[in-house]
């Protein structure tokens, strides 16, 4: 047999043709069924995958346009090739012509219009031509059923209204004929009919000489005779000539329109290419859709695998295959029962690289398929009488053409492997053929009842066993492949349930040979060894995956809590650099009130201004606590005997996190970088942080620095107004109090005076300020509010 000859024999055992006839019905033109009937499956991998991006994307435009409407493409070829080679095209015909180029036109337009990247699809949309004047010509000389219209050419106008002038006329004729008494009772019927083009009368047989003119017809039964009176004869003459004349013009038209068909053929033809090729395109993605198949992942390695693959010709409640080929294994034996699926499992196999090979995706939870080679497949009774061949001759005959052409890469299934012949020779016969086909670089699939293949699979390397899962219970198999186990005929087990009496069975049992049972029990301890292996290894995995997944959660929860404080931290910034600049805008109205009461002579206005400041000052300090005391970490553990530069210390006084900057100085000092200000910081004042090196801000950024050493002890106010005197202070406390300072000095000129009782009221509400006292300096007893920082 030649390669050809039992290639195609695979496919027509797979039964690839009925997918195809499904692909078929897919299609909405004959263009894309005649491109169905030309499809054949490849072994050139990047056709393959070309095939397989056009099926990806026929799938992405139906979910995206379900409705895409790809209707009214015809196959006029025969007419354009007609009307190419001078033929005259009737106006049905020319219809048909000018509806295939607008559904072209349309469906151009709609594919282009996708806002997805779809190149494959836009490319052949690409291809198609637009025929605008040709179907404008057309729409404008014929009706939607083919029949010109009046207005196709000023002279067939001018005729139409002639001949409809001239009809009128004759039956105006007729009329006066029928409503005239003496014509009336030579009359069959009131009416008049029309004979061979002419109009003529119903007359009676017996008066035929008192109606002159011409007989034209007769009835069946020879009683009536039609005649053409005389008086109509020349009106019916000019009829017909001008009748004569309008078929000219018709067929003028219909030329004219045909020649330009037949000077846009090969535009034409092209155009009708690339529309079969897009219907063809979408075709294979809604059958796609229908068999809710996915796109297979493609190599050339000799791999197969397929998790849930149903075979898409089974109907009703399918039973999913999984199985796999060519990674642990090169040889896959199935054994089990009769009708328990063990040829379905090998047609799904084999019918799926079929598919695939022709850019089908596959109906399966997912699929890897190896398209570099052939697949030849030995299923079924190839018993022929005509050729005098019986089961066993045919199955090896066909297995003799197949190794002839096996080659690297190469699928083979072998349905009954050895069947059909002595069963120790048909077994020896098996494994040969097996060991012949591994050699030569082949996957294969087969199925047995044979003990010896089974423990030739065990025995082999690169060879497994699998099993189509029986219930002994129900008698009934489940359809469900076991991969690792080789399966049983269950002959005793089906016929003791059955009823087959127990004496027969124990018979039957005396009747094996011991090293029949021997293989059998061997084999039966080394699937349960294997089965225990399996069950462990799988045991061990949902652990590694447990413990995974909680790694995984573990870590998924200290991000987000490591977010959250982050989220946390930074609103609690936010919230604080809003209140201290509105608390600041309030302070600053605050002190315009006091200075102008202060300014009043009122006493009573004074004192009720005060109480006022003293109690939104109240307000002030409680919410800074609160907001305080909200977003405050907690600071454990006692201050550390010393730091070192780079770590990391909670600074308890200014509730933030800051890195040391220097070792602590004789008075216990300690410089810290808090975010981009520098301070000097007690020692009791820090609690260390878990380590965590932070280089500090050097550069790329700006700094602000506070020292004892560049900041004076003392301010002087004199000469200020009491607003600038407190605007003053205040940022001179700010510093002093992150500088480290505890004791500052104030001068505002001599005695207490307006501007030290402003100062003194001011200082009463500070929240810096732990206490502070009213002193004198110098000779001249300048005033000089001494202030201790908290």
């Amino acid at each position: 047999m030649e390669e050809k000859d039992l290639f195609f024999k695979t496919m027509e055992k797979l039964e690839l043709g009925k997918i195809l006839d499904q692909l078929k019905e897919c299609c909405s033109s004959p263009l894309g069924q005649e491109l169905v009937e030309e499809l054949e499956p490849t072994t050139d991998v990047e056709e393959v995958k070309l095939r397989q991006a056009e099926t990806g994307e026929a799938c992405l435009l139906w979910r995206l346009v379900p409705d895409f409407n790809r209707a009214g493409v015809r196959d006029i070829r025969p007419l354009v090739e007609r009307a190419g080679r001078g033929g005259l095209l009737t106006g049905e015909e020319l219809v048909q012509v000018a509806g295939t180029l607008a559904a072209g036109r349309r469906i151009k337009k709609a594919l282009l219009k996708v806002g997805e990247d779809l190149p494959i699809l836009k490319s052949w949309a690409g291809r198609v031509r637009e025929f605008l004047q040709l179907e404008e010509r057309i729409g404008k000389a014929l009706r939607e059923d083919g029949e010109i219209r009046d207005e196709a050419t000023p002279r067939l106008w001018s005729l139409r209204q002639r001949i409809s002038a001239l009809q009128e006329k004759i039956k105006q004729k007729l009329e006066e004929y029928l409503r005239s008494p003496e014509i009336q009772k030579y009359l069959q019927d009131s009416l008049y009919t029309i004979r061979a083009g002419r109009y003529c009368l119903p007359v009676k047989q017996e008066y035929r000489h008192h109606v002159p003119g011409l007989v034209h017809d007769q009835s069946a039964s020879g009683a009536t005779l039609f005649i053409e009176p005389l008086a109509l004869v020349e009106l019916n003459n000019e009829l017909k000539r001008l009748g004569a004349e309008e078929q000219r013009e018709i067929e003028a038209i219909l030329y004219d329109l045909s020649q330009l068909v037949g000077r846009a053929k090969e535009e034409i033809f092209r155009t009708l290419r690339a529309l079969a090729k897009i219907d063809f395109i979408l075709a294979k993605g809604l059958l796609s859709q229908r068999m809710d198949a996915v796109a297979p992942s493609l190599n050339t390695g000799g791999r197969w695998k397929i998790v849930g693959g149903r075979h898409p010709l089974l109907k009703g409640k399918v039973v999913p295959v999984t199985l796999w080929l060519g990674e642990d294994f090169d040889i896959l034996i199935i054994t089990g029962p009769n009708t328990g699926g063990k040829t379905v499992t090998l047609k799904t196999l084999g019918l799926f690289t079929l598919m695939a090979q022709c850019g089908l995706h596959l109906p399966a939870q997912e699929a890897s398929i190896s398209v570099g080679g052939p697949v030849f497949a030995d299923i079924g009774d190839e018993q022929s009488i005509e050729q005098s061949l019986s089961t066993f001759s045919a199955h090896m005959s066909h297995i003799v053409s197949i190794l002839s052409y096996v080659n690297p890469g190469t699928l083979v299934l072998l349905d009954e492997l050895g069947a059909g012949t002595d069963p120790t020779e048909g077994a020896a016969l098996g494994m040969a053929i097996l060991d012949y086909l591994a050699s030569h670089g082949a996957k294969v699939v087969a199925t047995t009842h044979y003990s010896e293949l089974k423990a030739y699979a065990y025995t082999t390397p690169r060879v497994e066993n699998a099993a189509v899962e029986f219930d002994s219970e129900t008698l009934k198999p489940t359809f469900r492949l076991l991969i690792g186990t080789p399966g049983e005929s269950n002959a005793f087990i089906i016929s003791q349930r059955l009823g087959l009496p127990e004496e027969v069975l124990e018979r039957a049992r005396t009747y094996l040979s011991e090293e029949r049972v021997q293989v059998s029990q061997m084999i039966r301890e080394l699937a349960q060894d294997k089965q225990a292996s399996r069950e462990a290894l799988l045991e061990a995995e949902s652990l590694r995956r447990q413990a995974e997944e909680i790694r995984k959660k573990a870590e998924k929860e200290w991000q987000e809590a490591r977010k959250k404080a982050g989220e946390v931290l930074e609103r609690a910034r936010r919230e604080a650099h809003d209140l201290v600049r509105r608390t600041k805008l309030e302070v600053r109205e605050m002190m315009k009130q006091v200075e102008k009461a202060l300014a009043e002579e009122d006493y009573k206005n004074k004192v009720k201004v005060l109480d006022q400041a003293r109690t939104q000052l109240g307000v002030w300090d409680r919410e800074i606590a609160d907001k305080a005391a909200e977003y405050r970490p907690q600071a454990d553990g006692e201050p550390p005997a010393t730091v070192s530069p780079g770590e990391r210390v909670w600074i308890v006084s200014l509730n933030q996190e800051g890195q040391v900057l220097s070792h602590p100085n004789s008075q216990g000092d300690v410089l810290v970088q808090v975010g981009p200000l520098k301070a000097n910081v007690k020692l009791g004042e820090l609690r260390l942080l878990p380590a965590k090196k932070v280089e500090p801000q050097q550069q790329g950024g700006w700094s602000v620095r506070v020292d004892v050493r560049s900041l004076k002890p003392e301010l002087d106010l004199r000469g200020l107004t009491v607003e600038e005197a407190c605007h003053q202070a205040d940022k001179y406390l700010d510093d002093a109090y992150l500088a480290g300072l505890k004791v500052v000095s104030l001068i505002h000129g001599k005695g207490t005076g307006a501007l030290g009782a402003a100062l003194h009221r001011y200082l009463s509400f500070h929240p810096l300020v732990k206490s502070f006292r009213f002193g004198h300096a110098g000779e001249g007893g300048t005033g000089v509010t001494i202030v201790e920082l908290k």
